[in-house]
């Protein structure tokens, strides 16, 4: 017991950027047979993730649901957040344009280095009206139960519920958290059980986070070992480009926000660094989830409107998928092919990557989907993305880290303008947020 007590008492981020660094170490040692040895661990640790999502999500947005519209609009704060999430999704366009141009990644490459991912898969691009219906669950208890790995078109694999989105379970839940609030003393006794049910997947999700460092190590021992460092050199200015932007992306622009609303962001990112490094790992905002959702009330964000804001965040805000990735890819293929942007393709760019962040909400692949939806938008050539797909899954986990980062940020800074935020809290906030807490910081 002694053992463990020590283990817990060492800061949780330590503990998987140790594991983080112990894996790569392996997999590079080990080259392939790393995924035979350890892909197992983080196959566990992902379907841990998987078998606490959804109860997740469903018991804490009926409680927030039910809760909240007792006591303040949720209009109100719907339409706040939301607006939020459009503010950071148009910065995060024009950092990736910005980084695009000054960087230029795609002048110079021989074409002979590069070629077209052999799994790479053209995505079909869902139409608006598609998303729209697809958010009512034909069976809510399909929707709740039916989560699982599956495959997108290109061969990745993916957590998804039954029909590749979560909005069916917010959907769902808020509709039940509306209809208790509507009978009132009726259901007294639900409610609570509700608020009890939440209480009981919160800790179980605490249990789970402590497994994070050994899921890190598998995974990213699993990732080294399979994936290997050569196939980065011909496209290593692209990847530099977009870690560089996505991390001014997450330090300058998120740090100016929150000083803007005189919030310190050192101590927001030592509470939200722990659903920033699973993001980073696990490559998954939905994974990702549970963590982002503690760390939030960690930093003081009302536990009911975090109930609400976090889960719709792993959605649809997407700054590094949805809005980075896309601008930045746009601007590398231009420079690639020798084509010469307009202002109104560079407008259209903008334009088709915060929007269409949002009509691609939990679509599998949601950054190649991105890419395709605004390079045909800008009239570029769409193979050209089968190139970069070759390196999607070194991308896709510092575009994933930019996500969540963003799907944190947002309920803090609407908790700090609606009175929703434990300022004694946020200035406290740890980065231990497994079953060395107590319980969360941030009820009140």
């Amino acid at each position: 017991m002694n053992l463990v007590h020590a283990w817990l008492k060492i800061p949780f981020w330590q503990r998987v950027a140790g594991a983080f660094l112990l894996g790569a170490l392996a997999g590079w040692l080990l080259g392939p047979a790393a995924q035979t040895w350890f892909g197992p661990l983080g196959t566990m640790y992902v379907n841990l993730i998987k078998m606490i999502a959804i109860p997740l999500v469903f018991f804490a947005v009926v409680s927030a649901v039910g809760s909240l519209a007792g006591q303040r609009s949720i209009a109100a704060l719907a339409v706040r957040t939301f607006a939020w999430f459009a503010v950071t999704a148009v910065i995060a366009v024009a950092v990736g344009l910005a980084f695009g141009l000054v960087l230029e990644p795609g002048a110079g490459l021989d074409p002979a280095q590069l070629q077209v991912a052999e799994d790479y898969r053209q995505r079909q691009v869902p139409g608006p009206l598609d998303v729209l219906v697809n958010i009512v669950p034909e069976n809510p208890f399909r929707a709740l139960a039916a989560l699982g790995s599956a495959k997108t078109e290109g061969g990745q694999n993916v957590i998804v519920p039954s029909n590749f989105t979560i909005l069916q379970v917010i959907f769902f839940a808020g509709l039940a958290g509306f209809a208790l609030v509507k009978l009132g003393e009726k259901t007294a006794g639900l409610r609570g059980l509700f608020d009890q049910g939440r209480e009981l997947v919160i800790q179980v999700t605490r249990f789970v986070l402590e497994a994070t460092p050994l899921g890190t190590f598998g995974l990213i021992a699993a990732l080294v070992g399979s994936y290997g460092f050569e196939q980065l050199l011909p496209l290593g200015k692209f990847v530099v480009a977009l870690y560089a932007a996505c991390a001014f992306h997450v330090v300058v622009v998120y740090s100016g926000l929150l000083l803007a609303h005189g919030l310190n962001p050192l101590r927001f990112f030592r509470g939200a660094a722990p659903a920033m490094q699973v993001g980073f790992v696990a490559s998954s905002s939905f994974a990702a989830l549970p963590s982002a959702l503690a760390s939030a009330t960690h930093l003081g964000v009302n536990r009911d409107y975090a109930g609400f804001a976090v889960p719709l965040g792993a959605s649809i805000k997407m700054d590094g998928c949805g809005a980075i990735y896309p601008a930045l890819a746009a601007v590398f293929i231009a420079q690639f092919t020798g084509l010469e942007l307009s202002a109104g393709q560079y407008v259209t760019i903008a334009l088709a990557s915060v929007l269409g962040s949002f009509g691609t909400a939990g679509v599998p692949g949601t950054a190649v989907i991105m890419a395709t939806v605004v390079l045909s938008a800008a009239g570029l050539p769409l193979e050209a993305i089968g190139i970069l797909y070759a390196i999607d899954r070194i991308l896709d986990m510092m575009r994933t880290m930019t996500n969540v980062t963003g799907q944190v940020l947002v309920p803090v800074l609407v908790a700090k303008e609606t009175g929703l935020l434990d300022r004694d809290a946020y200035d406290h906030a740890t980065s231990n947020i497994g079953i060395a807490e107590e319980g969360t910081q941030a009820s009140r």
